[in-house]
């Protein structure tokens, strides 16, 4: 089997109401989709993460351009072949961001066609599943107009609970004050209901803050602080890590074995968080992974993407093992963005839903899900 093309799509959906996190207003939502076509008929997609505020077009240009050329007239079969192939030839010019976003869909891509090829879901090809469902938490949380927004997020954290989230993930990053008055108001309103709460500043802060913060939300049991510091900062991850009570995660913003090599080295994290569209895609996923067992840290997947990268996040959190066995172990969970997106209801003919507090994962071959093309089409740049 050869590769014989690579389509990329580059999708827009402006917002009628833009929201913010803390580095700044989102206007729209957007996707990289990247489509690799095969001589048998056999088509695979893959997604490259647009990070924060990223314009799309950097990834779809990466995939077009660098790497399309690397890997067209290859046997897609061989994943981790073009993995170190377009990894080694972009090396002086990527290693992180866009470039190997880019790498990532096209991975994904890869694996997709392993699994159709071989008529199995993308788990089983990772050596077999250690969950078929995977329980969800709700990410949301933004703000409309900015600070003083506690009463409001605390409705919909009621929202969130009426619909079935127990598990919430709060983005803060506004002001330590704000925050912390956003947060009781958010704990109030679930007091006596059974939630766990999580908190996302996407590094917003220097260590004197994050400290603040985090000494402030001591008492609130929080699964995870995750980005408490800038991604760069791994001094300032450990320190969080020595100081604060509660689990340290981050990771989303970094890439490849090479870049979890030094976040785990330093004693960065409890929780990793590679995210399968930016990270590397599922052979760099796989590597994360061999890195974290060895660390004794858990590897829980970001994803704020289309329905291809939810997907893919959901075969990837199937293969992934606990990093400290028990009985009672807890399992990775599925970040689930309650927040306005088109690419993540409308992409695939069969959306990806919460039943009983659960998400099943896509038994189907490769990714399990399939492309409604009137909807590339419809919001195609």
């Amino acid at each position: 089997m050869k590769i014989t093309d690579l389509t990329v799509h580059v999708l827009k959906s402006p917002l009628a109401e833009p929201f913010a996190f803390s580095q700044g207003w989102v206007k729209q939502r957007s996707a990289t989709l990247v489509e690799v076509h095969t001589d048998q008929g056999i088509v695979g997609w893959g997604e490259a993460f647009a990070q924060g505020l990223e314009p799309p077009e950097i990834a779809a240009a990466v995939i077009e351009h660098a790497l399309k050329p690397l890997v067209l007239g290859a046997d897609p079969l061989d994943t981790e072949v073009l993995w170190h192939r377009m990894y080694h030839r972009t090396r002086d010019y990527g290693r992180k961001g866009s470039v190997t976003a880019g790498i990532s869909a096209v991975d994904t891509a890869l694996w997709d066609i392993a699994g159709k090829f071989h008529g199995l879901p993308i788990c089983k090809l990772l050596g077999g599943a250690f969950r078929l469902r995977v329980q969800p938490y709700a990410t949301g949380f933004y703000r409309i107009g900015g600070q003083g927004e506690a009463q409001r997020l605390a409705d919909e954290a009621l929202r969130h609970f009426d619909a079935g989230f127990t598990q919430m993930k709060v983005k803060l990053g506004y002001g330590v004050d704000d925050d912390i008055a956003c947060m009781h108001a958010i704990g109030k309103a679930l007091q006596g209901k059974a939630t766990r709460l999580m908190v996302d500043t996407n590094h917003a802060y220097g260590r004197a803050d994050a400290l603040r913060l985090g000494r402030a939300l001591a008492d609130f049991d929080l699964r995870w602080y995750e980005e408490p510091v800038a991604p760069e900062d791994l001094n300032g991850y450990a320190e969080m890590r020595q100081k604060l009570p509660m689990p340290i995660a981050g990771g989303e913003n970094e890439h490849t074995l090479y870049g979890f090599r030094e976040l785990l080295g330093a004693g960065c994290v409890d929780v990793a968080q590679p995210d399968i569209g930016s990270c590397g895609g599922i052979s760099a996923g796989r590597h994360i992974v061999a890195l974290a067992q060895a660390h004794g840290v858990q590897v829980n997947p970001h994803v704020w993407g289309s329905a291809i990268a939810q997907a893919a996040s959901l075969q990837f959190i199937a293969a992934v093992p606990v990093a400290n066995h028990s009985l009672f172990a807890p399992e990775p969970v599925l970040e689930y963005d309650r927040s306005s997106h088109p690419f993540r209801q409308q992409l695939i003919t069969r959306p990806l839903q919460m039943t009983d507090g659960w998400v099943e994962v896509p038994g189907g071959p490769g990714l399990g899900v399939e492309v409604d093309r009137s909807v590339l089409e419809a919001y195609r740049v």
